[in-house]
């Protein structure tokens, strides 16, 4: 099972990329039941229905693939929302992101700690990520929106640095590299133009440079291997000041003669946070029934800082205890009430410390049991209802 991130340029629902996705996806070996695309990037649009429905037609009628969608359109969705795409991600082998507004993508993808989950993907299957989502994976992040339509000054927003971590690339992702749509007037380089770019340069660590991939082109980097293999119409162009590389469609490359013609070293990322208990292991005792185990796992991990990426990670177990409590191989008599024995002290303990968002969480995910929440000044009791 190949590990990739894949990054297109642009035409990722095009003709020129059926053949792409196909082989992407069989190197990849997921199933079908592990395929899944955010429709964050374009989550704010009016039409985000229908473009949703667009995306998935095409995966399905012209590759072959049939994906699930990713709801997750606003950074003010309901923390139970928040933790229900976090699950969905948790099954991910192949994950879709494309186009919208980078710098829209980014705030939301950040402030949920989805990003968390999205790196984990990388565990065992591949990213692929297009035009405005490809900006989002490098080091920093041009917001094109606000450049080239709004008339801001040139400036970077802080990327994921999803690439970096995995290849060891400090780099930034300019996808629209080779655009020419503006005719009189430069608009290669993702709209920026030469004029726009060099300032954008200039305001680089020595240490970064740019990755450009041209329109209806894409590139793979496989984190195995440490190949990079570029496909479609176009080509891949390193780019550092006024030196420039590049490889053609067709051709392949290594992440050491990239990093070595974008003048810098490739740094190995470092090993992730350490958990006092890692959340797989939450997942594990829960899937084994051992649910105090799980319990007394997810009361450490709610002990450490309330970070972003912690709470969220919270929030998804919550979520996952409360799915567990609904499976209909479950006895409501002898085995949902414990379940919800436990989603109680859970929800005591944040109503306690004033965490009143994941206080929500569990409420939603009791109501969704058809359970019924009875709050007291000697506690809480619950009551199923059976109609």
């Amino acid at each position: 099972m190949a590990r990739q991130i894949v990054v297109m340029g642009s035409g990722e629902t095009s003709p020129t990329m059926v053949t792409p996705h196909q082989q992407i996806w069989a190197n990849t070996k997921a199933t079908p039941d592990s395929a899944y695309f955010l429709d964050t990037p374009f989550g704010f649009q009016e039409n985000v229905d229908e473009l949703t429905n667009r995306i998935s037609d095409y995966f399905m009628k012209s590759v072959g693939i049939e994906t699930s969608p990713v709801q997750l359109r606003s950074i003010g969705e309901t923390p139970a929302r928040i933790a229900a795409a976090v699950n969905q991600l948790r099954n991910a082998k192949w994950v879709f992101a494309g186009p919208g507004s980078p710098s829209y993508a980014l705030r939301v993808w950040r402030e949920t700690a989805i990003f968390q989950q999205l790196e984990k993907v990388l565990d065992v299957g591949t990213l692929v990520f297009a035009s405005a989502a490809a900006l989002t994976i490098g080091s920093k992040t041009i917001p094109v929106y606000e450049i080239y339509k709004a008339g801001e000054d040139p400036y970077w927003l802080e990327g994921l640095n999803i690439l970096g971590k995995f290849t060891g690339l400090d780099a930034v992702v300019v996808p629209h590299f080779d655009n020419a749509e503006g005719g009189t007037h430069d608009t290669r380089y993702c709209y920026m133009g030469e004029r726009r770019m060099r300032i954008l340069e200039e305001q680089l660590p020595e240490s970064t440079f740019i990755i450009g991939i041209d329109e209806h082109t894409g590139v793979s980097f496989d984190l195995d291997t440490k190949e990079v293999k570029v496909f479609g119409r176009g080509k891949l162009t390193v780019r550092k000041g006024e030196k420039v590389w590049t490889v053609q469609a067709g051709e392949q490359t290594t992440f050491e003669e990239i990093a070595a013609h974008g003048g810098v070293t490739r740094v190995v990322a470092t090993s992730p946070i350490h958990l006092p208990t890692p959340p797989d292991e939450v997942e594990q005792l829960l899937e084994t029934g051992q649910v105090m185990a799980a319990v007394d796992a997810l009361l450490e991990l709610d002990d450490l800082d309330r970070d972003l990426e912690t709470r969220a990670i919270v929030h998804a177990l919550i979520t996952r205890l409360g799915q567990m409590a609904a499976s209909p191989k479950v006895n409501i008599n002898d085995v949902v009430g414990p379940y919800i024995e436990v989603l109680l002290q859970a929800r005591q303990a944040a109503r306690a410390s004033g965490r009143w968002d994941e206080a929500d969480v569990i409420r939603d995910q009791l109501t969704s049991l058809s359970v019924t929440i009875k709050d007291s000044a000697q506690g809480s009791s619950w009551e199923i209802d059976s109609n």
